[in-house]
């Protein structure tokens, strides 16, 4: 690559090098506003019990925003930028795993993937939303395209899906992981196991399940709403691998969500996702202070709570257009394919 291509595609490595730094004292004190409230509302979920279910899933819904902030955690260690040490990243990063359900060391590996595939059309599949093009949707078997349409589904996507992922899937090993990676994904499901027979034990098989259940149902929900609007939305980037570009991937296929303040808290300032992409050495604490002193990542996409229920409708990507459409303009380019003559091909 000539040098001034390269300088064209590495100019915001300077800009972000200033914020790519974990602080020890930010880092401690994180772990501590975020683990300790939700630990102390586990014993409020229980004792809520004996006043009303009600009260138990209003309370359930603030815990699930501490479970997420847990996760950002986990996903702050799995890039090594929430601390300098490798190995404190790993054991917090286990920890945090154990309590939102997710083997550390097997999500590290393939999160780390999706950093470098997002936005590639060519090299989708590991750690993304299933997106077909409109093509490969046309020419899909029928199976396949109910397959499709179901797991885009709404409920399916953001109830359903991430419940399996979190209680199901990720109980067993991927084929492709290294044979440590295999082995931390068997301790962290033991570590379930005793922290699950602990709390039966402790306050009873019920009463863990209607607490633990719907923290799971909504925490899982809420992140995966966060990570399907900050790379599925209109304007968003996708390109074949000759053409793609980690910068363009990182700032245009990414969205600033733009969240009121304590949702922004809650989520770990995931929503600046462009910069996340752009550096993932940046730990979340850093993510809103350089978004803000720096003008040049201010040109992305900005989605807030209104705006981003768009990306509901959004299934397919156009290779025409170079852009996200939902079935019913699918509808009308099926039309058109139709009434073309028979000798006619699209271009």
């Amino acid at each position: 690559m000539a040098t001034a291509e390269r300088t064209s595609q590495t100019w915001w490595r300077q800009l972000v090098a200033t914020y790519a730094k974990p602080q020890l004292g930010r880092s401690i004190w994180q772990i501590i506003n975020s683990f300790v409230p939700y630990v102390g509302l586990w014993f409020l979920l229980v004792w809520s019990l004996e006043v009303s279910y009600w009260l138990t899933l209003l309370l359930a819904v603030i815990a699930s925003g501490f479970l997420v902030r847990i996760f950002i955690i986990l996903h702050d260690c799995s890039h090594g930028s929430f601390f300098r040490s490798r190995r404190a990243n790993a054991i917090i990063g286990f920890l945090a795993g154990i309590v939102t359900f997710t083997p550390y060391h097997q999500w590290r590996a393939q999160h780390a993937r999706h950093h470098v595939t997002s936005g590639d059309l060519d090299r989708r599949g590991t750690g993304d939303i299933w997106t077909l093009t409109v093509q490969e949707y046309l020419e899909s078997t029928r199976l396949k395209r109910i397959a499709y349409r179901l797991t885009r589904n709404p409920v399916f996507l953001f109830v359903i899906g991430p419940l399996y992922m979190f209680l199901i899937h990720q109980r067993f090993p991927s084929p492709a992981m290294k044979k440590r990676d295999r082995m931390f994904v068997h301790l962290t499901n033991l570590c379930l196991v005793a922290v699950a027979t602990s709390l039966s034990l402790l306050i009873g098989f019920k009463t863990y399940v209607l607490i633990q259940l719907p923290l799971l149902t909504i925490s899982s929900a809420f992140g995966l709403w966060l990570f399907y609007v900050q790379h599925q939305f209109d304007g968003v980037y996708w390109k074949r691998k000759d053409d793609w570009s980690y910068a363009d991937a990182a700032l245009k296929g990414s969205s600033y969500y733009k969240l009121p303040g304590m949702l922004q808290w809650f989520s770990g300032n995931i929503g600046f996702h462009h910069l996340h992409h752009l550096s993932a050495s940046i730990p979340n604490y850093n993510l809103q202070r350089c978004h803000e002193e720096n003008p040049e990542f201010g040109n992305v996409t900005t989605l807030t709570l209104r705006s981003s229920l768009k990306s509901l409708s959004l299934r397919l990507w156009d290779e025409e257009s170079g852009r996200l459409i939902g079935y019913r303009e699918l509808r009308r380019i099926k039309r058109g394919l139709a009434a073309m003559p028979a000798d006619a091909s699209p271009s």
